[in-house]
């Protein structure tokens, strides 16, 4: 007989499976890696329909689980009463009641000691005094309040002043939860170091970075892939395509790099790849060359096919997974500099960082002129960016003792 594993609760606000989108593919080798020296107690949500058919797959890694629908617009509903409460929006947006219930009753039945909570609009399930003295600890990811403010920055009227409030709010949401709980994790240095610049000196010990990694023996270009038909010559953005983050960077290519490279490669086409295509999104597709692809079953072959890959994020936090992935499947990538931040990869032929316009069209012209002979971004991803690596020290901060 087996020994019994000490237990965990684990609070999440989207379903950790499939890893299809950024924080899933961090929330889900989190349970992976977890679930092997831990009895795991999941509570989550799932705001797409797509994500029903993959509930029952938490058994693999879960002791129990409490999956729920999130109603889009009831959530809204509950998001506007932070208005009334002078709060974020995005806390309330997460608040059920059917939830709070389930983690009041898990944590009464069950010896846990430890939770790890993923994402700040979980952490009001267990931001009570009377969990104080459980070891909590919570994986910020990034900052979040800081994507709201770039949000207004590019934003005016009254989104502007909504989404200035929300940033101001969520920051001294961050901030109080961070100095209750035990340990704040982030996904890079950089997005650490510039978190404790918000915190008093003494606060600053309990903020530490675990980065993401790449499954490498799935992002593997020499592995037998799917072949669907694709275009002959073709550059690819890969991501979720109802993120604003995405949708504003593949907007910005199409309007400043794409025209002008069209002109001089007619017959190239610009492959955007990912889940729920917004109507700015789709409407890109009118352009000469551009293909939407929406929700696909394998993005691997969307980036080996490739020529290369581009991420021209202009707003960003933390570490963009889609740069991770092409990187793995040995492919060039031509990026913003945000869309390098927290990856800080050596800058060479294979990893080209572009400023502006200008620089991104130049630096896309001259790989269609002539791709290198060597691409050496997959050894680079083995040698510094797998989940075992960068999960090594995950484990230690489910202590009791972690601050002493």
């Amino acid at each position: 007989m087996s020994p019994s594993k000490p237990s965990l609760l684990m609070l999440v606000h989207r379903i950790p499976y499939p890893p299809n989108k950024g924080d899933k593919i961090r929330s889900f080798n989190l349970l992976k890696s977890l679930s092997v020296n831990y009895d795991i107690y999941l509570g989550c949500f799932y705001d797409d329909a797509f994500d029903q058919q993959y509930i029952a797959s938490l058994n693999q890694w879960c002791k129990s689980f409490y999956c729920l629908r999130l109603s889009k617009w009831q959530s809204i509903l509950t998001g506007l009463t932070g208005f009334l409460t002078n709060s974020p929006i995005s806390v309330p947006y997460y608040y059920v009641s059917a939830m709070a219930s389930w983690v009041n009753t898990t944590l009464k039945q069950q010896e846990i000691k430890n939770v790890l909570v993923y994402s700040s609009s979980m952490a009001q399930y267990i931001d009570n005094k009377c969990y104080s003295k459980l070891n909590r600890v919570i994986d910020f990811v990034d900052i979040d309040s800081d994507k709201w403010r770039q949000y207004a920055q590019k934003s005016v009227g009254v989104k502007r002043w909504f989404y200035h409030r929300e940033a101001r709010l969520l920051q001294k949401y961050e901030v109080n939860i961070c100095q209750r709980f035990a340990t704040s994790l982030f996904v890079s240095n950089d997005e650490a170091n510039a978190f404790k610049q918000l915190l008093p000196t003494d606060d600053q010990k309990r903020v530490h970075s675990i980065a993401n990694g790449v499954d490498i023996d799935f992002f593997d270009p020499d592995k037998p892939l799917p072949a669907p038909t694709l275009p002959e010559s073709f550059i690819v953005f890969t991501g979720a395509m109802d993120y604003w983050a995405n949708i504003d960077a593949v907007s910005w290519f199409c309007s400043n790099v794409w025209p002008k490279l069209k002109q001089h490669y007619p017959n190239l086409h610009f492959l955007i790849v990912g889940s729920n295509p917004n109507v700015d999104v789709c409407t890109l597709a009118q352009l000469p060359g551009v293909i939407v692809t929406g929700r696909v079953d394998d993005i691997r072959p969307y980036i080996k096919q490739a020529l290369f890959a581009v991420a021209p994020m202009l707003i960003a936090r933390g570490i963009q997974n889609k740069v991770l992935e092409a990187m793995a499947m040995n492919k060039i990538v031509v990026c913003s500099a945000m869309a390098m931040e927290g990856i800080n990869a050596l800058v060479s032929s294979s990893v080209i960082v572009a400023n502006d316009a200008e620089e991104f069209y130049y630096s896309c012209l001259k790989l269609m002129q002539q791709l290198p002979a060597n691409c050496h971004n997959r050894q680079w991803i083995i040698s510094n960016f797998t989940w075992k690596q960068t999960l090594s020290d995950l484990e230690k901060y489910l202590t009791t003792d972690v601050l002493q």
